[in-house]
């Protein structure tokens, strides 16, 4: 069943890289999904395989696996990114990690065939694909410099640089520090430092 007379972000969101037409705002129309989950909330874990591209309205999610019995975050996705398991959506294999909402979220997404479908029929979709691409690439980018930064608080320092400082603030610290690859204590001196 269509999604005709539901808001959809979506359609925004593809609306302000570039204005998309109306054949595919129909499709967009036809095959979004929607999840609207809880803080807490798994969307997906370890060894399932994940078909869903997502875009998050609002909310914020995580990526992590364990180490034993420690959680490694390794992204967190908020408003207006996308997020999924790259090796579940594009290889459909059994993801490595878990997906994990860090607050209630709101969420669209496609399944991974409805996206094939939409690259092959609709070529304007082709261009929007790439610059998501690009988009998702320089964010793995970033996340590989600040694994290589050997001083912690210098990783925070660029993850800093590079996020909004709304969003820096609703991240949880404990997760924040996972991703920054310190523990809890030392994120804290480094964001109040004792005079």
């Amino acid at each position: 069943m269509a999604n005709t007379d539901r808001y959809i972000y979506s359609i925004d969101f593809y609306n302000a890289i570039k204005p998309i037409s109306k054949e595919l705002k129909l499709f967009i129309k036809a095959k979004t999904r929607f999840m609207h989950l809880k803080k807490g909330d798994y969307i997906n874990q370890i060894g399932e395989v994940c078909d869903k591209l997502m875009i998050i309205n609002k909310g914020m999610v995580r990526g992590f696996f364990m180490h034993g019995a420690q959680e490694i975050t390794t992204w967190i996705s908020y408003d207006g990114q996308m997020a999924t398991s790259i090796s579940g959506y594009f290889k459909h294999k059994k993801s490595l990690e878990n997906i994990q909402c860090l607050e209630d979220s709101s969420i669209e997404y496609l399944h991974y065939e409805d996206l094939l479908y939409c690259l092959e029929k609709i070529p304007e979709s082709i261009f929007l694909n790439r610059i998501l691409m690009e988009e998702y690439l320089i964010s793995a980018e970033r996340r590989a410099f600040i694994a290589r930064i050997p001083l912690a608080k210098d990783r925070y320092q660029f993850y800093k640089e590079n996020v909004q400082e709304d969003i820096l603030k609703r991240i949880p610290k404990k997760h924040l520090a996972s991703l920054l690859n310190m523990k809890p204590e030392t994120l804290a001196r480094i964001i109040h430092p004792k005079k």
